[in-house]
């Protein structure tokens, strides 16, 4: 709790992934990945409860065991490749207030973020109760400047993504952020629906691009843990 205000992660896990197989629970320098995602919200100072939505009970299993609560499992519907974050979210709020738990702030944590920290999300939710802001969403720096980027049209020439002439200085380019995956926090109201866009949340929370590692590939995992490696988390 900060602020008096009741705070509620929710870690979502679905069982199936395709690019590494059992991707939640896979080993990460010694532990389940997911298992990061739940030790930081354990070491956060403002959290009260942490809940993992899975379909999983491999998955729930193995969250329950480091500390998370698992009081369901994810519907199939809500578990498909096609499924939606914001659908699990919605889902996860309205079974614990149907089971008498209520809370005025959501973050949602990815798993497949490991190298984020309890001290980022402390800070990312002082940052938006702070605020007048209902939404949150963490972000870092990127190299690559969507200036420089274009789509093909439908005569097949190129179309710049910028309305704005490309002929600048790479040292005069404005900087620009990437939403990095790690923290997204939402207040828990009516402006929190099915149609809420998550990263399209309103305030941001910079953090270095070193901690914003998105496990998709193995060779992710890899990155991760030579971070890990030299990080205490």
């Amino acid at each position: 709790m900060y602020k008096n205000k009741k705070i509620l992660a929710l870690i979502p896990a679905r069982g199936g992934s395709k690019g590494i197989p059992n991707k939640n629970i896979t080993n990460l320098a010694g532990k389940p990945l997911i298992a990061y995602s739940i030790l930081a919200a354990k070491n956060s100072r403002y959290i009260d409860d942490i809940v993992v939505s899975t379909d999983s009970e491999k998955i729930a299993q193995v969250s329950n065991e480091y500390g998370a609560t698992t009081p369901f499992l994810r519907p199939a519907e809500l578990a498909s490749d096609t499924s939606k974050t914001i659908d699990c979210v919605i889902h996860a709020i309205n079974f614990l207030r149907n089971n008498g738990q209520t809370y005025d702030y959501v973050i949602l944590l990815q798993p497949t973020q490991p190298i984020r920290k309890a001290c980022h999300i402390d800070e990312a939710i002082e940052t938006i109760i702070n605020s007048s802001y209902d939404s949150l969403v963490s972000i870092c720096p990127t190299s690559e400047h969507p200036i420089l980027m274009r789509t093909l049209n439908s005569e097949g020439t190129l179309q710049s993504i910028l309305p704005i002439s490309s002929t600048v200085r790479r040292q005069d380019f404005t900087t620009v952020y990437k939403v990095n995956g790690s923290i997204y926090i939402n207040r828990i109201n009516n402006n929190l629906n099915e149609n809420t866009s998550l990263n399209d949340n309103k305030m941001p929370y910079l953090m270095d691009k070193k901690y914003s590692i998105d496990i998709d590939t193995p060779e992710d995992l890899i990155k991760a843990e030579e971070i890990l490696k030299n990080e205490v988390l």
